[in-house]
């Protein structure tokens, strides 16, 4: 028992005698297999004469930045005549920005004879970060115009711009804009947006101040003669070429409508005016019934009092019973000629 616990111990001395060599070989492999694929990269930087450090590469790895993605994109600039450092490629990358594009743009600005250096090409392409837009597009746009279309249907839900004439007439207009990139004013400016929005604006402003909307029709260029001589594109991320009117289409006769309306509006007031007066007028016909009423109640009062007066004046003696005899014929004698005096229909009642 004793003689197996001995050599079960030397053979444990003897496994962790080997075990810093196997640490050794594995550690050796994983750098032997890292340096060989920064080896290829490495050569083919070397290859496109866009030479690349190996320990510069080995920085990027431990950096986590794609090694051959920064040497390829050196690789194309040089290949295109423009000089960028890896550093700065590396930098832009670490900024969050496309270095593909970055790149792709600089050689696209500097065929088409564009002055774009690397620190604005890398503002523009962080300025975009976040939209469907890149410095790409925005250099290709510089070099090729794009026709904006005014109003934009897939933002607005609206196909035309509807503006209203002096004459009261409707006037719908359809206009392409065509820009150009300004990428001395792309950071910080106004997109296509703000542009719809002003070319929009002027239009309106235009129809508006025409006498008719025969004006309009006859010459729609006026238009945007108008709104092009406005200098819309301050302070935006383009430059204005041309406006142009696509269509131009009559609508509804809106002064019309909004005369219809007012004169509606007028006959409705001037209904509830004299609603007003009507109420008012049988109120003050109530009220001169009610003091009718109330004249009638205060002579039935006095003449309620009469016969009390009569019969005092007989029980103090200030009236004689002929005194009382007399003056009850005289009643039936004016009650007589008051029936004779009626017509023949109403003194038989």
């Amino acid at each position: 028992m004793t003689l197996s616990t001995q050599t079960l111990a030397f053979a444990l001395e003897d496994g962790l005698g080997f075990l810093p060599i196997i640490l050794g070989g594995i550690i050796a492999l994983a750098f032997g297999i890292f340096l060989l694929s920064t080896f290829t990269i490495w050569l083919r930087a070397l290859f496109a004469k866009a030479y690349v450090g190996i320990w510069q590469l080995f920085g990027m790895r431990i950096r986590s930045v794609p090694c051959s993605l920064v040497v390829d994109a050196r690789i194309t600039a040089l290949k295109a005549g423009l000089q960028i450092e890896t550093d700065s490629l590396e930098a832009h990358f670490l900024a969050g920005g496309n270095i593909v594009h970055t790149v792709q743009a600089l050689i696209a600005a500097d065929k088409a004879g564009i002055p774009l250096d690397w620190k604005r090409a890398c503002a523009i392409d962080l300025s975009t970060r976040g939209t469907n837009k890149s410095v790409l597009e925005a250099v290709l746009t510089s070099v090729n115009p794009k026709v904006i279309d005014c109003p934009n249907p897939k933002s607005s839900g609206r196909v035309t711009i509807d503006a209203v004439a002096k004459d009261g007439i409707q006037v719908k207009v359809k206009a392409r804009v065509t820009v150009r990139t300004s990428l001395e004013r792309f950071i910080g400016g106004a997109q296509e947006e703000t542009i719809i929005a002003r070319v929009g604006e002027g239009i309106v402003t235009t129809i508006g101040s025409s006498d008719t909307y025969k004006t309009v029709l006859e010459n729609p260029d006026r238009i945007s003669k108008t709104v092009l001589a406005r200098g819309l594109d301050v302070g935006t991320a383009f430059d204005i070429i041309s406006i142009d009117i696509a269509d131009v289409d009559v609508g509804e006769n809106i002064g019309a409508q909004l005369q219809a309306a007012q004169a509606e509006a007028n006959k409705n007031m001037a209904q509830a005016h004299a609603e007003i007066r009507r109420a008012a007028a049988v109120a003050v016909e109530q009220e001169m019934k009610a003091k009718v009423q109330e004249m009638r109640a205060l002579v039935v009062e006095a003449e309620s009092k009469v016969p009390l007066a009569l019969a005092e004046a007989l029980r103090t003696g200030k009236m004689g019973f002929m005194d009382f005899y007399r003056l009850e014929n005289l009643k039936s004698d004016t009650q007589m000629r008051h029936n004779i005096g009626l017509p023949e229909d109403q003194g038989k009642k």
